[in-house]
């Protein structure tokens, strides 16, 4: 697995990802060139002989926020979410972010379990906050990291 920083040339990548990732609330490959474009974004795509996995992320006024995180069904499970999370940590710190903000669904029992793994603490909860279509709203937690803080 290669993990390549994200530009213009990998949008189309990552949209497919993003697509098998999430479904119908998939972002375009155009959305994420227009994302990619903005003040303090950055990402990773996580690649092998197929795009595997997606990471898009802000950093302001000191703070690092996940925007969006993906991996491909075949991929899950296989570590692809842990080292985008591992190339874009140390990302933030070098744009002098402090701390670190994401939100996951509450019944995403996998990355919940990588972000505490991670350090991340739960800080919050925003109620039907992921709209899943023809089922219904769900709950995602407010998860924090201290970027400050000594790696373990």
């Amino acid at each position: 697995m290669k993990i390549i920083r994200a530009t213009a040339a990998e949008c189309a990548a990552m949209a497919c990802v993003h697509a098998e990732a999430f479904d119908a609330k998939a972002w375009r490959d155009d959305e994420f060139e227009d994302l990619l474009e903005g003040e303090g974004i950055y990402g990773f795509l996580a690649a092998g002989e197929i795009p595997l996995g997606v990471i898009l992320c802000r950093v302001a006024a000191g703070e690092m926020e996940v925007l969006t995180v993906g991996v491909a069904l075949a991929a899950r499970r296989r570590g692809v979410a842990k080292a985008l999370m591992a190339a874009a940590l140390p990302a933030a710190r070098d744009r002098a972010a402090a701390e670190c903000f994401l939100e996951v669904a509450v019944d995403n029992d996998p990355a919940i379990a990588l972000y505490d793994r991670l350090g991340f603490r739960k800080t919050g909860l925003r109620k039907s906050y992921y709209d899943r279509g023809p089922q219904g709203f769900t709950d995602a937690l407010v998860m924090r990291l201290d970027l400050e803080a000594p790696l373990s």
